[in-house]
């Protein structure tokens, strides 16, 4: 018998998040009974394109991170209409277009894209629940079957970590694994290996950052590229874009970026685009690093432009803040040749069928999608599941600890499980334009 799909039901409730602050949670029910729920993450350091999180502004709840107004306008103005008109789950693209029309502003700040994006994907969640197969064959088909090379944060900085430095995650990126697991199993020990040689040189962190990367108090930002190489080291792997482990790093520069410059309070300089240019390619040319994202700032497409002339042929560049998971701003980069990857964030644009458009526009264009999570996140699995459904090849969660960064993790572990023979992993493959 085929279930019926029908949308019957839609609540929304307050809930918090890894930071302990408010977000929507939505639970959907379908009339043959499946149910799915979604919770929303939420980012610190944003870009300003991206679509609009509503919080309540009431400072004496929540400091004015509340999220009521946007629980109610599930249950008040979503819900409704979408029971109203019969809308079956399994027309995303569907309901997704009502979405957008009951809201009917460019950055979803009528009703809140933590509001929009919690229903999106609740009835993804039951669609998929309903057909009786996981998330990720039901957005990706049953050809669905890679599992993605994970960028694991291991030091944090700038507003994920209280400015212990400037720049905002440095990453190893398990290239010469073998498999996902094993993969997570060397980032691990890289992890570890991390908090001994912080120990030793007096530098350990009383606590992890938002992510749940150490933030040690460092002199300048290259020292946690030196860092990472003796960690590599420490843990019995080889350091480099052909060997086991390379490095990522997400400078997050629209952070320190102001009237024309980028201010690195640690080291007590100012730097050009020019002059922040220069100091990344030097980085490339001394360390293993494969990745860099948002090396200049959101709205400095000249020097975006710079950076991937000098680089773009060497490592991924990726665009956070620069393109904010929107199919717009992803063209304009695209057709001014700025950047070469995008980082893929559901809540930035705020519904899954306009972040699948964003994966494919990149994938058509030559551009690398990479799958992320939030700063502030849940114990939602969404992002897993989307990885492996669109192919993406990589995925940015954060490092190995926390629940809601396990979480993830874990759910990939279950669906390499799952898929058995049929997982693949394609390890530094996913990196070959970049390897001479």
């Amino acid at each position: 018998m085929t279930p019926d799909t029908k949308i019957a039901r839609i609540h929304a409730l307050e809930v918090l998040d890894s930071r302990g602050n408010p977000t929507v949670e939505v639970d959907l029910w379908l009339a043959g009974g499946a149910l799915g729920r979604a919770i929303v993450p939420s980012g610190a350091s944003t870009g300003k394109h991206e679509a609009l999180e509503l919080r309540d502004g009431d400072s004496a709840r929540h400091d004015g991170k509340g999220v009521l107004r946007a629980v109610a306008n599930v249950n008040e103005i979503i819900a409704p209409q979408l029971i109203r008109t019969s809308l079956d789950a399994t027309n995303q693209r569907g309901v997704d277009e009502l979405l957008r029309t009951l809201d009917g502003t460019h950055d979803k700040s009528k009703l809140g894209a933590n509001a929009i994006l919690g229903v999106s994907l609740a009835a993804a969640h039951a669609s998929a629940t309903a057909l009786g197969i996981p998330l990720y064959q039901y957005l990706g088909g049953e050809l669905a079957n890679e599992l993605p090379v994970p960028m694991v944060n291991i030091i944090s900085g700038g507003e994920h970590s209280a400015w212990s430095i400037d720049f905002q995650d440095f990453l190893v990126i398990p290239v010469g694994a073998t498999s996902y697991s094993e993969g997570l199993l060397w980032c691990r020990a890289v992890y570890q290996a991390t908090s001994r040689l912080l120990t030793q040189r007096n530098l350990l962190p009383g606590g992890v950052a938002d992510e749940g990367g150490f933030g040690p108090r460092l002199s300048s930002n290259e020292d946690a590229l030196g860092l990472l190489v003796d960690a590599i080291d420490l843990a019995g792997f080889k350091a480099g874009v052909s060997r086991d482990l390379a490095i990522g790093i997400d400078v997050a520069s629209s952070e320190f970026h102001q009237d024309g410059k980028y201010t690195l309070h640690t080291e007590e300089r100012e730097l050009s685009s020019s002059e922040m240019v220069r100091l990344l390619k030097a980085w490339v040319d001394q360390y293993p690093i494969i990745s860099v994202e948002d090396g200049l700032a959101e709205d400095d497409w000249e020097g975006w432009q710079q950076l991937t002339e000098s680089v773009g042929s060497r490592v991924q560049l990726i665009g956070d803040d620069l393109f904010t998971t929107n199919p717009g701003r992803l063209q304009m980069g695209i057709d001014r040749q700025a950047a070469n990857a995008v980082l893929v964030k559901l809540n930035q644009i705020g519904t899954l069928t306009e972040t699948l458009e964003v994966v494919s526009t990149a994938q058509r264009a030559g551009f690398m999608p990479v799958i992320s999570a939030r700063s502030g996140e849940t114990e939602d699995t969404t992002i897993a599941d989307l990885s492996v459904a669109t192919g993406a090849g990589q995925i940015k969660i954060g490092s190995l600890t926390r629940s809601e960064r396990l979480a993830k993790y874990n759910q990939l572990l279950r669906i390499e499980d799952q898929l058995g023979r049929r997982a693949t992993y394609r390890g530094r493959e996913v990196f070959a334009r970049f390897i001479a």
